[in-house]
């Protein structure tokens, strides 16, 4: 069976998006920066380093922008932990991956604390024998380094995977990465997905979707 699965995490594992753009845009007014919270769902993805940058310029250090980083991550798991769990339909849609022997990783700009916060508290970390996160890259999404690293982890060829994603940077690295993908519309509307050619179905979760509609 020639495929692999890649999953991006936020948005896509687990509907949490709305979460994070609320605790951005806590940290930003913080910081002295009121943004809409339909415009911080627009523009705020990737790395929480490089957002920062982008945003403030040199205005922190390299430092302050890890610092802010953290601040604004460990906000958002006191957040998202009593109400974290997998969208609909995704376990029973893993254990049917896992069953058929198709190899699953996972590819997430998210930083390694929240990773490691959605594997271990829904003991998902067996199923993903290869997993990328923010400060494992060089390069966020939309460079395609963490779905090729992803590919080269499980030791399949980038053309085979299927990646999972919820936002157009995403679905950017995997058009860069030559991956086909499966859109997860939590976060955004199909319409805003029109320029990518290589997607293969949109979703609202799992619950209808079989391995064998895929491959």
């Amino acid at each position: 069976m020639q495929t692999a699965f890649i999953f991006d995490m936020d948005g896509t594992m687990v509907d949490n998006m709305m979460v994070h753009h609320r605790a951005w845009q806590r940290k930003l007014a913080q910081l002295g920066l009121d943004m809409p919270l339909e415009q911080v769902r627009q523009e705020i993805h990737g790395i929480n380093e490089e957002i920062i940058e982008r945003i403030f310029g040199d205005r922190f250090t390299r430092e302050e922008r890890h610092r802010i980083a953290w601040e604004k991550e460990a906000e958002y798991r006191d957040i998202f932990l009593p109400e974290l769990r997998l969208l609909d339909g995704l376990d029973a849609f893993l254990a049917e991956a896992a069953s058929l022997g198709i190899p699953m990783g996972i590819g997430s700009a998210a930083p390694g604390e929240n990773v490691d916060f959605v594997l271990d508290n829904l003991a998902l970390r067996p199923l993903f024998p290869v997993v990328f996160h923010a400060s494992m890259v060089r390069k966020g999404k939309p460079d395609p380094e963490v779905f090729l690293n992803v590919a080269a982890g499980l030791g399949v060829d980038p053309e085979i995977c299927i990646v999972f994603e919820d936002s157009p940077t995403g679905a950017e690295a995997a058009r860069r990465a030559g991956m086909q993908t499966v859109i997860v519309t939590t976060t955004h509307s199909k319409e805003e997905f029109a320029a990518f050619p290589q997607i293969k179905r949109f979703i609202n979760n799992f619950k209808d979707l079989r391995v064998y509609d895929l491959i």
